[in-house]
């Protein structure tokens, strides 16, 4: 066996059974609570906006992580970029929930699923990560070049207004 080959331990299933169980509760806990919510609309919006740029922020950045450990060319400006998303969603909470007009209780049960949900989201795509075996993902860069069929085609294609 190579030693700079790592070694990727698959999870077991009820592992990822509890981890999507946890996503769903912390998910579901957050949505409900801001959909049977006294707030307005546009403040629902944004809380469910933060939610979905947090979620999606982690998991672009748990794989651009693994990426980057599996040797996988990552840009700097797109890690940063991660970075910088994924640090913003939380401070855009925080700063909602410091801001809101709500009990300190409703701060907090906000505050506590949506953490738990991001953690969940994070260790799911670790886990789908893992399931999908090293011999699948090693060296396959996130966007491929297209066929050269393909090149042909759109460099022959007239573009018209």
């Amino acid at each position: 066996m190579n030693s700079n080959t790592p070694v990727i331990n698959k999870p077991t299933s009820s592992y990822m059974l509890a981890t999507w169980g946890v996503l769903a509760l912390g998910a579901a806990g957050y949505l409900l609570g801001l959909w049977n919510s006294d707030l307005a609309l546009n403040e629902q919006g944004y809380y469910f906006t933060v939610f979905l740029l947090a979620m999606f922020s982690a998991v672009t950045l748990q794989k651009t992580l693994r990426d980057k450990q599996e040797e996988i060319p990552v840009t700097s400006i797109f890690l940063g970029m991660c970075w910088i998303t994924f640090f913003a969603s939380i401070a855009l909470l925080v700063i909602g929930l410091i801001n809101a007009t709500m009990l300190l209780s409703e701060k907090g049960f906000y505050g506590m699923s949506f953490v738990l949900a991001l953690f969940a989201i994070i260790t799911v795509q670790k886990n789908t990560r893992d399931l999908m075996g090293n011999n699948d993902i090693k060296g396959v860069p996130a966007f491929q070049k297209s066929s050269p069929g393909l090149d042909k085609s759109i460099a022959k294609a007239e573009i018209t207004d």
